[in-house]
């Protein structure tokens, strides 16, 4: 079994910074693309930002000029960097990966549990 922990959530004020930290373990093989996600109450959860085994991404319009993610595939942890907080932000954030597991014949999708992101003042 894979587990996915997200950490780096907390409250922040309007314009701060938070970096969201996602690492997963277990008899993993490969982890092809990983991503985060977010809900916020009432809402659908909401993709924000992928990023691909070449280590190219794609981010959600809603989020691209001010969040930027990024893979460190020795550590098998996906960031996300957000800034310039808004109160638009406030959600549980959650990662996603695509892993391949030791002995496997193919990739599954992997959910963490979700960190608490809330910007108020």
């Amino acid at each position: 079994q894979v587990q996915l922990v997200e950490s780096g959530g907390g409250l922040v004020q309007p314009g701060g910074s938070l970096r969201l930290s996602c690492a997963a373990s277990g008899t993993i093989f490969s982890i092809s693309t990983m991503g985060w996600y977010r809900q916020a109450p009432g809402k659908q959860r909401e993709l924000l930002a992928v990023i691909m085994s070449d280590s190219s991404t794609n981010l959600a319009d809603s989020v691209k000029d001010r969040f930027t993610i990024s893979r460190d595939n020795a550590k098998n942890t996906v960031y996300l960097e957000m800034t310039s907080l808004k109160s638009e932000d406030t959600a549980v954030y959650y990662c996603n990966a695509k892993i391949l597991l030791r002995f496997s014949v193919r990739e599954y999708d992997y959910w963490g549990q979700g960190t608490q992101v809330t910007v108020s003042s």
